[in-house]
């Protein structure tokens, strides 16, 4: 699995969006999630792109973007410019296991308020939200409700074939949403948007990774 990172600031309005240089300090002007060009930031380590990540920043009378730090809790509610990690494949992307998510709803104990996600490398994971945190956490593509009911987590959900088969076709096409839109944390959808599974299937096997020049 190759891939990277790029930084992209996001206007509230959505209409405006600026790409960090690999020079970490200056903007260009881009499309929100746009493929990666010359010049462009390209991050691998992740420490260094949890720090840019959720940044807000402002405009001078330039128009370049300066940082303002991260935010406090109320100030997601207001109107600003927001840096996001955007993800850029540079190789194929696998197809999740069904039973793979099988296993991982099995082995999470009913009582703990788990959620389930598709890794990057398309591994279905179960996060402890109580102890670990979901916002932020650029380790997850898809993700879906946090459950703890038997009727969801553990061996007794692992069973039902109907919810299994269910639960797997909005992650793939999660999935599809996360490999098509660059954007991590991406919600699995509601069951009446959903395709049917053997196209989403295909279009997951026939995506082409991101060509870019170094």
């Amino acid at each position: 699995m190759k891939l990277c990172f790029s930084v992209d600031a996001l206007s509230s309005a959505g209409d405006q969006a600026w790409r960090l240089l690999e020079d970490g300090q200056h903007w260009r002007p881009c499309s929100f999630t746009e493929t990666l060009q010359p010049g462009d930031a390209r991050l691998t380590d992740r420490e260094a792109l949890q720090a840019w990540t959720g940044q807000r920043l402002k405009t001078d009378k330039e128009l370049t973007l300066t940082t303002k730090g991260k935010p406090g809790m109320l100030d997601f509610f207001m109107r600003g410019i927001f840096a996001h990690a955007i993800i850029h494949r540079l190789s194929a992307a696998p197809l999740p296991d069904k039973e793979d998510l099988r296993l991982c709803i099995e082995c999470s104990a009913p009582g703990t308020p788990w959620l389930i996600y598709i890794d990057l490398a398309g591994h279905f994971k179960a996060l402890d939200t109580a102890s670990t945190r979901i916002i932020g956490n650029l380790d997850i593509a898809v993700r879906g409700e946090i459950a703890s009911a038997e009727e969801y987590t553990g061996p007794k959900a692992a069973g039902k074939e109907a919810y299994i088969d269910g639960l797997y076709h909005q992650f793939l096409a999660g999935w599809w949403e996360h490999l098509n839109s660059y954007r991590l944390a991406v919600f699995v959808p509601d069951n009446e948007k959903l395709e049917e599974l053997e196209k989403i299937r295909q279009r997951i096997v026939e995506w082409q990774p991101e060509l870019c020049e170094s």
